[in-house]
């Protein structure tokens, strides 16, 4: 009983979340504005109302669409996405493929456009082919693999110079104790000596 109890109040809080506004955006029945929110891909809702209609994403700082973000909005009847500075490089795949599977009477294609890289700045996100992206893709695993190497190399060198002065300093050391034990061993000789000195005119003296 109380199972069953537990689980009503998770559906039942379950439900409340899923068509609860999102934080930063304005909400009319099953319309929800986030336009002019300054929204970064970051700062955007991780999800919608499941009953969405209407969408305005519109005039923000989006750069990508997370993956499945609109998978479950099936009651969508139009969406805004332009006004942003998309960054046609891998991220950009998820919101391609969604707008390639959904018609312009759905969403307007004009106005989503590429603002970077810069040889793709202009180009319509929908007209993108596949090789554009990949090749874009491309540079930025170049750059991610040179940033990684260059890390690398500044980790090594670091270490190379530490493993020298590690040994510089062990040979400094191990001269200093040589010159310690010597000055030990030359003082206990000179005592020695000075001893043996001390005692031949007592034995001269005892005759």
């Amino acid at each position: 009983m109380k199972g069953l109890l537990l689980l009503s109040l998770l559906l039942l809080f379950g439900g409340q979340r899923s068509s609860a506004c999102p934080d930063l955006c304005t909400c009319r029945g099953t319309k929800v504005d986030c336009s002019k929110k300054s929204l970064t891909t970051s700062s955007l809702p991780t999800s919608f109302p499941a009953g969405t209609t209407e969408l305005y994403l519109n005039n923000n700082l989006l750069t990508t669409l997370p993956n499945g973000l609109l998978d479950d909005l099936t009651s969508l009847r139009s969406v805004s996405f332009h006004g942003n500075p998309w960054a046609c490089d891998c991220g950009v795949l998820y919101l391609r493929s969604w707008l390639l599977h959904h018609p312009e009477s759905l969403v307007s294609h004009l106005g989503v456009n590429c603002s970077s890289p810069p040889d793709l700045r202009g180009r319509l996100v929908v007209y993108l082919t596949e090789e554009e992206v990949l090749e874009s893709c491309h540079y930025w695993f170049c750059n991610l693999a040179l940033a990684s190497q260059v890390s690398l190399f500044v980790f090594v060198a670091v270490q190379v110079a530490l493993l020298v002065a590690l040994v510089i300093f062990l040979r400094r050391f191990e001269r200093l104790s040589k010159v310690a034990r010597r000055t030990i061993d030359e003082s206990f000789t000179a005592g020695e000596g000075n001893g043996a000195n001390e005692y031949a005119p007592l034995k001269d003296s005892s005759i």
